[in-house]
């Protein structure tokens, strides 16, 4: 397992450099100068030079570039110009908040997955399967933006029986009936078309391999249904489905975006969104290649997590 590791490290190394040159990039592609329109058109030339210099545009692209990974590789990817503040302070408090709430939103889809799955294939009666096929149609066809929105004002403005928004006052861990009201929403809103994904790729997963040839002598053998599917079919489906819910984490962060500004959760999505919306270029900056870092990481978890549950993959050597 560590050689396989070890073999998957380079290519993630080698697509974070990619990421970070192509951000770099294309941020400078952008029409304008970035220092003229953060200082307004009013600004003197003195004003736009101490800016520039705090930009880091001054010199060569390459020096830039190295300069700002210096920055990143060294913890201290600047200062917000617009938003205020050290980056890496505003990157803490952002990162935990999304931690928590996308942590929340993935435990809540894979459980509805799990168990809408295996039930379905268990029980086998056409009306679950309907339901389950239907369930699935309407939370992926529905957008992130329309749920959050039905979600607010039922129960936030309607019965009023949760928070429209924001997050508790005094912490997550003050109070955890509290907490759960708060994540409750957002949570719901950000996992429904995850854990519809996964429901029907699961489910059709489990179907398939019920027609192997395993399958037939375990039911010979006067082996249960339930008993099959949940410790023989089950287990030979968990790798092609993790690979999906890797694919998923994905969407899940770019839900996020959308998801934390209905709630007014102040997470990674809402940042960037503030941070884009004032043309905070730093902070734009520093936020896409943390989401390639994410991804590249969510997708490194799931090759491993694919070589624990199926030996033939690391022994292989095969991704």
């Amino acid at each position: 397992m560590l050689k396989y590791s070890l073999r998957r490290i380079p290519s993630a190394l080698l697509v974070l450099v990619a990421g970070s040159v192509l951000i770099f990039v294309l941020l400078r592609l952008v029409p304008g100068d970035p220092a003229s329109m953060l200082a307004g058109p009013d600004a003197s030339p003195e004003a736009l030079t101490t800016l520039r210099n705090d930009l880091g545009l001054n010199g060569s692209q390459i020096g830039q570039y190295f300069a700002w990974i210096g920055g990143i590789l060294t913890l201290d990817p600047g200062r917000s110009l617009i938003l205020g503040g050290d980056i890496g302070t505003l990157l803490r408090d952002a990162v935990g908040n999304t931690l928590i709430l996308s942590g929340t939103a993935l435990v809540l889809a894979v459980v509805v997955a799990l168990v809408a799955s295996t039930v379905s294939v268990i029980v086998d009666r056409g009306w679950l399967n309907s339901v389950v096929t239907a369930f699935g149609t309407v939370a992926v066809a529905i957008p992130n933006f329309v749920t959050g929105a039905i979600l607010v004002v039922l129960f936030g403005v309607v019965w009023m029986v949760l928070p429209a928004g924001g997050i508790p006052r005094r912490g997550f861990g003050d109070d955890l009936g509290i907490t759960a009201q708060y994540l409750i929403l957002p949570a719901c809103c950000l996992a429904l078309p995850i854990a519809a994904a996964l429901t029907r790729f699961l489910t059709e997963s489990l179907r398939s391999r019920l027609t192997e040839p395993y399958v037939t002598t375990a039911r010979a053998l006067g082996i249960g249904r339930a008993r099959i599917v949940l410790t023989q079919v089950l287990p030979n489906a968990l790798p092609a489905t993790v690979t999906v819910l890797g694919i998923q984490i994905g969407h899940l962060l770019g839900g996020a975006v959308l998801v934390e500004a209905i709630f007014a959760w102040p997470g990674l999505g809402y940042l960037i969104e503030r941070a884009i919306s004032s043309r905070d270029y730093p902070v734009v900056q520093v936020l896409l290649l943390l989401s390639v870092g994410l991804f590249v990481i969510v997708q490194l978890l799931t090759d491993l997590v694919n070589a624990w549950l199926d030996p033939r993959i690391r022994l292989e050597g095969k991704p």
